[in-house]
């Protein structure tokens, strides 16, 4: 379930978002120059070995690049390498569609410090998993868990296009999208599947967005939001209205709403002048003026019903081709005998 885009809006022009996706690709594009040994050599320098942040190993220091008592500095340097294409590709996609909605709740400084902290999390819930490990971790996906988590508590019923098995492409609820990455993310935890891959760190950087998110977001920013004009799961019938759009409540009281909610109002506004449209040209249900001695005709839908007192002859049909009589040339008693 690959998701490409989201139905819901945003205030602000989301820069920090922006920034770190291209600082990213960036250093992605700087590491994937490098040699074979470049590559293993930085990945070793600046990412985050839970061995050295726990102190219970320490890099040589023609290796070292932070000075001693500063390798914590190797987590926020982690956060910005990959170890591939699809490392990064899914990454920032999932990054683009989510961030902007969560910088937008919250300012732009405090979504910068919001995203480095769930990063700092993700790697100290993935270090705590085995304090001795000499194995360096890189990638965003714990910070964009963060961002993950704090979009699920936001915005769960807007509406996310996403890709399902490469063929089917389709809105569903964020709550689904996400409860989706989340559980699979668990269940490969627990299950061993893809040994080099840091789930906890996922699982521990969308647990501090759950729990950051009520902190860092704009007051007036409510939580369990529906983020989106139009319903994640409903059906409109127009021209079918309800009991509110009849003038009746639920209560007994006559009401002045309509009926139509919100994400229908510009439809309605359209079908209506679409309407008044063909009101003013005679189309449609308003027929056309008879002619000269020409009963009018008063059927609902006017000239698009056929006439009856004057209904157009039928063609003539084609004359067929035939098929010949076929005469037998040797009759017999035996009739099945030709």
């Amino acid at each position: 379930m690959l998701p490409i885009k989201d139905d819901n809006p945003t205030t602000i022009t989301p820069w920090v978002t922006y920034a770190i996706i291209a600082i990213n690709v960036a250093v992605f594009l700087v590491t994937v120059s490098l040699s074979p040994q470049g590559n293993t050599l930085a990945t070793l320098q600046y990412g985050a070995i839970p061995a050295v942040l726990f102190g219970h190993a320490n890099l040589p220091p023609q290796l070292a690049a932070f000075p001693p008592g500063f390798e914590f500095l190797s987590i926020f340097t982690s956060m910005f390498m990959h170890g591939g294409w699809m490392h990064i590709g899914g990454n920032m996609l999932y990054l683009w569609v989510f961030g902007n909605n969560v910088e937008d709740s919250m300012g732009h400084f405090r979504f910068l410090i919001f995203y480095l902290l769930c990063g700092v999390a993700a790697a100290v819930g993935h270090g705590l998993l085995d304090t001795q490990s000499q194995i360096p971790m890189i990638g965003a996906s714990g910070a964009l868990a963060g961002v993950l988590g704090a979009y699920f508590l936001l915005y769960p019923k807007a509406r996310i296009l996403v890709w399902f098995f490469w063929v089917f492409i389709f809105y569903v609820p964020a709550v689904f999208v996400l409860g989706f990455w989340i559980i699979t993310q668990i269940i490969n935890f627990g299950s061993g599947a893809g040994g080099g891959i840091a789930w906890v760190a996922h699982i521990a950087g969308f647990a501090a967005g759950l729990a950051l998110i009520p902190f860092f977001k704009h007051r007036n920013v409510p939580l369990w939001h529906d983020g989106s004009h139009a319903p994640a799961f409903g059906v409109y019938r127009p021209g079918r209205p309800g009991r509110k759009a009849r003038g009746v409540s639920t209560s007994g009281s006559r009401t002045s709403n309509s009926g139509v909610p919100p994400w229908a109002a510009a439809y309605e506004a359209e079908r209506a002048a679409k309407r008044a449209a063909m009101k003013r040209n005679k189309r449609g249900p308003w027929g056309k003026e008879p002619e000269p001695g020409e009963t009018p005709d008063t059927s609902p839908w006017g000239r698009y019903q056929p006439n009856a007192q004057n209904p157009k002859p039928k063609p003539a049909p084609k004359p067929g081709i035939g098929v010949p009589k076929v005469v037998r040339l040797h009759p017999d008693s035996d009739k099945d005998d030709t």
